[in-house]
């Protein structure tokens, strides 16, 4: 397979194998990286456990520590392999790797702040770039746009729930009263809300008939109610999905590429980009 990249300083194979899920290399750079993420994850969960921490707390602090280096020294690589380090260390991944690593060392001054270690399951973002889950993005962004569409219609029936909401929790409030815990016209507005969306947490119970009989409406109404936001958002989903004209367009094409800029870090090029999109740097140049 002819290589798109002539340059094979130990700068350019460094940030193919940390920035690039094509390769061989890369992938499996990811996997190992991933595997490493959800085992501290598991070790902080089971530390948690106070008797499993109480026969194995030696074994799962070396454990941690050896992953928190191993962090340290990707994260020190990540930055080494870029033309301009700042671009990665304040962009969304870089401020997600620098908080998944710091935790570790700052327990070492302050007790019990390793538990912020659980801030690595963000790092799982990456699988994105290594199972190339790129090709549900457009069924994502379809769904995305019809909750966006139906917003106006959404927000309508909010507003009359709200407003239904108020009715019946003033209403309760008058039939039951503070005897039954409904000590205020808020707290019964709120009995409804919990009632209406069928959650029922039970701190407050209507007693007489009559409150019973509206309860049970209100129960009612809610598995109605529960429906109707998914019925709107599911009416726009189909209507963006066979489109405003008749026949189903084809959906275009999802690059799958996985290359990182060297010079700016930006990344979902096209498939055959020499050039980098956001900043211009030529993606085979990483000197």
């Amino acid at each position: 397979m002819h290589d798109k990249h002539p340059n094979t300083n130990w700068k350019a194979k460094l940030h193919r194998i940390i920035y690039e899920a094509d390769t061989p290399n890369g992938r499996l750079f990811d996997v190992v990286l991933l595997i490493a993420i959800i085992a501290s994850i598991v070790f902080v969960m089971l530390e948690s456990i106070k008797s499993f921490d109480a026969r194995y707390h030696t074994f799962l602090n070396v454990a941690e520590w050896i992953i928190t280096i191993i962090f340290t020294i990707e994260y020190i690589l990540r930055i080494i392999s870029v033309k301009k380090p700042f671009k990665y260390i304040f962009s969304f991944y870089g401020i997600v790797d620098f908080l998944s690593t710091i935790p570790k060392y700052i327990s070492l001054i302050f007790f019990g702040t390793q538990v912020f270690i659980a801030l690595r399951a963000l790092r799982l973002l990456r699988v994105f770039r290594i199972l190339k889950l790129a090709r549900y993005l457009g069924a994502s962004n379809m769904l995305a746009n019809s909750i966006k569409a139906s917003r106006p219609k959404i927000l309508v029936f909010l507003f009359v729930v709200f407003i239904v909401s108020i009715i019946f929790g003033t209403l309760m409030y008058l039939v039951e009263g503070e005897a039954s815990g409904f000590t205020s016209i808020p707290v019964s507005v709120y009995w409804c809300i919990v009632t209406l969306t069928t959650v029922g947490f039970g701190d407050i119970t209507p007693v007489t008939p009559l409150g019973q009989f509206i309860a049970s409406f209100i129960m009612i109404l809610g598995y109605g109610i529960i429906a109707v936001p998914t019925g709107i958002v599911s009416a726009e989903y189909v209507y963006q999905n066979k489109g405003k004209h008749t026949g189903i367009p084809t959906p275009p094409a999802i690059d799958l590429n996985t290359e990182a800029c060297p010079n700016c870090s930006a990344e979902r090029h096209k498939d055959n980009a020499k050039y980098c999109y956001n900043c211009g740097h030529s993606l085979s140049d990483y000197s």
